[in-house]
């Protein structure tokens, strides 16, 4: 980390503007070298901002900027960082970078800046990979939850369990090494008190897995139906936009087509199928065998059905084939009159709600809206002040602590000699430690920051 390194830190394209981060030992000394101000930059004050313009070695101006100077330790790195903010736009940022490349700053890596923050002390490993969380977040629940883990949430969860582990095991080991010392009592009651207390706090964060899934990734929601029942045009009217061709023709979809939409803060991933039907048509045919393949791979099934048209065996078949996933059941194109056929619908839809909608219209999206919060129990996850398990790896993580302190409660229930319950302390410990850095190799690091962008 001796290098001092530089990269552009805002999306490539057009905007208003720019900004350039340098971090390091010799950001400052380096950024004196191509900034001119009224005074350079070594004889400000930390945490200032400055006017003046950035010159290449040829003293030819590149851009008027402002440059920001933030001393160690300070700043997102815990080095001295200067962020100079330039017009917006590929050329312009482009040539600063160059000049500070020049004056002796090294390009950043995918997620140095991170890292360093990471390997300074300045966050842990879950709170760095939260930083890409934000920057990936989709719904402004995944965006709340994402700050709220970079703030520490997670991390003081997950440290207070393992401080109680390791406490426990050091008590436990001193127990095994000097059994004939008056050291302080423990006893199996008590460390099964302990394993088991650790082991629900560890279950509980589990338990939000699936929320955080759904926070993460959106819920796959395949739409599905016979031909020209209004599927795409149920999309279209979800996305707010005409993404999906729409014809009288029946069978006009012959391929799936994917959207990701907030739906009132529901992120979902919608999936418009072909029209399930026999037929004779080769091309329409794959596409069928398309739609039923999306029932099976979605988390939910919206189930359109024509309500200005007959009921009939083919509705009846698409309701059997999605009877055991999450879904919805919508009676369509109510603006053309009431459905003859709702009840029939209601009675083969075995249990699951029904809703009468127009997707031209809008009728009954909203309380689409509100089903889809009440099944996924969204209205809980919004209020809830602990931390969602989003990541897999911290997921995987859990999981293998979980077990372990699972097999400790066993081992003490079946009168086992200590040394062989704290083993699975043990790697109940380095379990967690994963999730915050403590215990986790190199190799895990460096994979990590390689999915972050450049700039971060």
């Amino acid at each position: 980390m001796s290098r001092t390194i530089a990269a552009i830190s805002t999306s490539a394209g057009v905007g208003g503007i720019a900004v350039i981060r340098v971090s390091g030992a010799d950001a400052v000394k380096i950024a004196d070298k191509v900034f001119f101000g009224k005074r350079k930059l070594s004889e400000c004050e930390t945490h200032t901002v400055h006017y003046g313009f950035i010159k290449n070695e040829r003293g030819e101006k590149i851009d008027e900027v402002l440059a920001m100077l933030m001393r160690a330790p300070k700043t997102f790195t815990r080095e001295d960082v200067v962020e100079i903010s330039t017009h917006g736009g590929y050329s312009v940022s482009r040539a600063v970078l160059d000049a500070l490349i020049r004056a002796g700053a090294y390009p950043a890596q995918a997620g140095e800046f991170t890292k360093r923050a990471f390997l300074n002390g300045r966050i842990d490993l879950s709170q760095a990979e939260a930083v890409i969380d934000i920057i990936n977040s989709t719904n402004e629940a995944a965006q709340r939850n994402a700050l709220s883990q970079l703030e520490g949430s997670l991390s003081k969860e997950i440290g207070e369990v393992r401080k109680k582990l390791v406490h426990l095991a050091a008590q436990m080991q001193v127990s095994i090494d000097y059994p004939d010392e008056d050291l302080e009592d423990i006893t199996v009651s008590g460390i099964r008190a302990v394993s088991a207390e650790c082991k629900s706090r560890v279950d509980r964060l589990l338990s939000t897995a699936d929320s955080g899934k759904i926070l993460r990734d959106g819920i796959r929601t395949a739409i599905v139906g016979k031909p020209n029942v209004g599927k795409s045009s149920l999309l279209n009217s979800l996305a707010r936009e005409e993404r999906a061709i729409v014809t009288d023709v029946a069978g006009t979809t012959r391929d799936t087509i994917e959207e990701y939409i907030n739906l009132d803060g529901i992120p979902l991933v919608l999936i418009d199928t072909a029209g399930i039907r026999k037929t004779d048509d080769a091309v329409e045919r794959i596409g069928v065998e398309r739609s039923r393949k999306s029932i099976e791979d979605a988390d939910f099934v919206i189930v359109v059905i024509d309500g200005s048209s007959f009921f009939d065996d083919e509705d009846t078949e698409i309701l059997r084939a999605t009877k055991n996933k999450k879904r919805i059941v919508l009676i369509n194109k109510t603006d053309l009159g009431q459905s003859k056929y709702a009840e029939a619908v209601r009675a083969r839809s075995a249990g699951s709600t029904v809703i009468e909608i127009s997707a031209k219209t809008g009728i009954g999206l909203d309380e689409l809206a509100d089903e889809i919060r009440r099944i996924y129990n969204l209205g809980e996850i919004a209020k809830s002040d602990v931390s969602v398990i989003t990541n897999m790896r911290h997921k995987t993580a859990l999981i293998k602590a979980g077990e372990a302190l699972g097999r400790t409660v066993e081992a003490l229930d079946m009168n086992m000699p200590q040394d062989i319950a704290s083993i699975d302390i043990n790697i109940a410990i380095d379990a967690l430690g994963e999730i915050t850095g403590e215990t986790v190799s190199d190799d895990i690091v460096a994979e990590i920051f390689h999915n972050f962008c450049v700039g971060k």
